[in-house]
């Protein structure tokens, strides 16, 4: 790719050294976060230097400590585990063995670390800093380097980057790795439930969580799980009693199967162990169903990252280096975290600090506070699955006496059912009458309107597409028929889950207020689209499953042509006039260039990469990928660019093309989304019920978008229309 405009004019990091390491257990998009730092690094014109092995190369040296150059890093992005080796290192937490670190990093000029890690790595290397100036002395005073070399590298500047499958450091809402492992959990989950219904049985399932029960929550979250057992909440005395109460009437309600899901670090409330032997034998002895239990283990750690971890780590990577190069003596240790959708610099020891208080609080029973301490996400995590999971009896409800409605409109995304089995029983929760719409505001117009209960939304969360039906039709030229159905059935409350049209559509009944009384009702719009082009969103339902559709279909493309060299492929993405699906499926992919509306092209910049990949030929990489959003440019045209690359390339590469289509919009939806449509649709249920009850059909009306600006934590409703 030509060479990209200087972002980062003021920061130089001529005449430093960067060593990058990877320590502890290993997580899928470590290797991201490693080509990051190294890439960024020789982007600002700094050393950088591979340490293999963790700490103990550190402290071993020779060859554990390398220069490494931009192809060094190539085609290692959708690599899981770490291709610089991880180690436990018991040297290292001796002196002898810092001061033998110290020295070999002496030599190399290396004063600049990004370690990749978790707490324990991340301790020892705060540690090595604040000895950093003693063991030089030492150094000094031993011989092995001269009072000048400790002058020159007289203070050692450390970044970390937390790599965990577990999610269980404090002060960053996602750990390198954790997203991946979730993946691999909900590949098995959605696969066990296939047999599970087949023979009407049980499953318990064990996901790693030694300390933190993060992943065994998100994916009870995500699947719909009848149980589940995390440590930072245990459940109360007779837990025995009331689950297999409730397994049973999951069963009397003609649902075939049951899944109870264990983090490996479960206790009960006297801290004692609650394993997932214990589980089954308590179901089997107590209620007599054909039970079996699946302990995933290391599978979770395996894998190709997910779209989303290498993204991440990719972040991660460039603010590590950012960090390093600002960094004085003065500077404190610091942690790169993910807060909502940024990339945060927070202090190390402080966030050391937490994690190891939400341990405490476990070991002292102090539950309440372990689960707080987890932070916002996880403790709205916690509070959408006990709201979601058990179906209160009909004298527990509130009586509302409100009707809200619910509908899809756009095109199909990954999540939307999730989304809309969360609303149902939230809403019936709160009191109010569940209405489904099917096939968007042209169905609403003909009365395709019927009420919908807690059970017929069962198993929906792992569901693809849209079992309501959905259309990209506005409501305008409906208005009188629609106006009718709302007065017909009562309607209190309208929630719409949708892309760009439903946003256009909402807009449509909000200016017809003054016209239709029957439009001056609370509405809320839950964005879901796989172009992700919502005003005002980050995130929108279904983008992030397209998004690995992309990143699964380019990975498979580049194998194609190791095998064959010398090839350069065109792939052109979904998305409308909105790039972000190029844009990030090219960060994720490892993309030469991404093509997309916002960011105006011209021949000159196509001709200047063509030229860029006639060089990358003359190297060992020798395969290009250029993505394109479908309408980046009316007259630069995939197939354009595929002729304009196959005629300037002749000689030097071939071309092949790619137009991915409409499978972006199918499979079953990821993690994220299920997760993301759960919560969402929670939040905007709460909303409508708040807005009924202050509101409720006042002149004006009210109506907002229930936006949110935050991956995991949503915790802000902003109106926008």
């Amino acid at each position: 790719m030509a060479q990209p405009q200087k972002f980062f004019e003021n920061l130089s990091g001529a005449g430093k050294a960067i060593g990058v390491l990877t320590s502890g257990g290993d997580a899928q998009g470590m290797n991201a976060a490693v080509r990051a730092v190294v890439r960024m690094g020789i982007y600002v014109e700094a050393k950088v230097y591979f340490v293999h092995e963790g700490y103990q190369g550190m402290v071993d040296g020779g060859d554990n400590i390398i220069e490494v150059s931009w192809e060094s890093v190539s085609s290692i992005l959708q690599v899981g585990g770490t291709v610089i080796g991880s180690a436990r290192c018991k040297a290292f937490r001796t002196r002898e063995g810092r001061l033998q670190a110290a020295y070999n990093l002496i030599q190399r000029g290396i004063t600049n670390l990004c370690v990749i890690g978790g707490d324990g790595s991340l301790t020892g290397a705060n540690l090595f800093r604040e000895e950093w100036s003693g063991l030089l002395e030492e150094l000094v005073k031993n011989e092995k380097i001269e009072a000048a070399a400790a002058q020159k590298y007289s203070h050692l500047n450390i970044v970390g980057m937390v790599g965990s499958i577990d999610n269980d450091f404090c002060g960053t809402d996602m750990t390198i790795g954790t997203d991946s492992a979730l993946h691999r959990i909900i590949e098995v989950v959605d696969a066990i439930m296939t047999t599970a219904q087949s023979h009407q049985r049980t499953f318990v399932l064990e996901v790693m969580g030694r300390h933190c029960g993060y992943l065994a929550l998100v994916s009870a979250l995500a699947c719909g799980a009848d149980w589940v057992f995390i440590p930072e909440s245990p459940p109360e005395d007779g837990w025995e009693d009331t689950m297999c109460g409730k397994l049973s009437e999951n069963r009397a309600r003609k649902k075939r199967l049951n899944i109870i899901i264990v983090s490996e670090g479960a206790i009960d409330g006297q801290n004692n162990p609650i394993t997932s032997e214990k589980i089954k034998n308590l179901v089997v002895s107590r209620l007599g169903f054909d039970t079996r239990v699946t302990i995933l283990g290391h599978v979770q750690r395996g894998g190709t990252p997910s779209a989303f971890d290498r993204i991440l780590a990719s972040r991660m990577g460039v603010e590590c280096v950012l960090a390093l190069l600002e960094a004085t003596p003065e500077t404190p240790a610091c942690v790169v975290s993910l807060c909502g959708n940024q990339a945060v610099r927070l202090p190390l020891m402080e966030c050391v600090q937490m994690t190891q208080e939400v341990q405490k609080a476990m070991d002292e029973r102090r539950f309440e506070d372990a689960v707080r301490l987890r932070g916002r996400s996880f403790e709205n995590n916690l509070n959408t699955y006990k709201l979601l999971s058990h179906k209160k009896n009909v004298s527990e409800l509130p009586k509302s006496n409100f009707n809200v409605a619910v509908l899809n409109v756009g095109a199909p995304a990954a999540g939307m059912n999730g989304a809309v089995r969360s609303a149902v029983r939230v809403g019936i929760t709160e009191g109010h009458k569940m209405f489904a719409v099917n096939d968007g505001f042209e169905g609403f117009a003909k009365g395709q309107i019927h009420e919908i209960k807690w059970g017929d939304v069962g198993g929906w969360t792992g569901q693809g597409g849209s079992i309501l039906g959905t259309k990209r039709t506005l409501p305008a030229k409906y208005f009188d028929q629609i106006a009718d159905q709302i007065r017909a059935h009562n309607i209190s409350a309208l929630l719409v889950i949708g892309g760009f049209e439903a946003y256009l559509g909402l807009m449509e009944l909000t200016v017809a207020r003054g016209k239709y009384d029957e439009f001056c009702i609370p509405m809320v719009m839950v964005p879901a689209t796989v172009s992700n082009n919502v005003p005002g969103s980050d995130f929108s339902i279904g983008a992030d499953t397209a998004l690995n559709t992309i990143t699964d279909t380019c990975d498979r493309i580049k194998q194609s042509a190791s095998g064959t060299k010398r090839r350069v492929f065109i792939i052109e993405t979904m998305g409308g006039y909105c790039g972000y699906l190029a844009n990030m499926g090219g960060l994720a992919a490892g993309a030469d260039a991404a093509y997309i509306f916002e960011e105006q092209f011209d021949i000159r910049e196509l001709q200047a990469n063509v030229e860029h990949l006639t060089e990358k030929m003359k190297t060992g990489i020798q395969r290009g990928l250029v993505l394109r959003n479908e309408n980046s440019n009316e007259n630069y045209t995939t197939d354009f660019i595929y002729q304009l690359y196959s005629e300037e390339g002749r000689g030097v590469f071939d071309c092949r093309k790619n137009v991915l289509g409409h499978m972006q919009q199918g499979g079953a939806p990821s993690p994220f989304d299920r997760n993301f449509g759960t919560k969402i649709s929670a939040k905007a249920i709460q909303w409508l019920s708040r807005k009924l009850q202050e509101t409720y059909r006042k002149e004006e009306g009210n109506v907002s978008l229930l936006l949110d600006v935050h991956i995991v934590n949503l915790s802000s409703s902003r109106p926008c229309v």
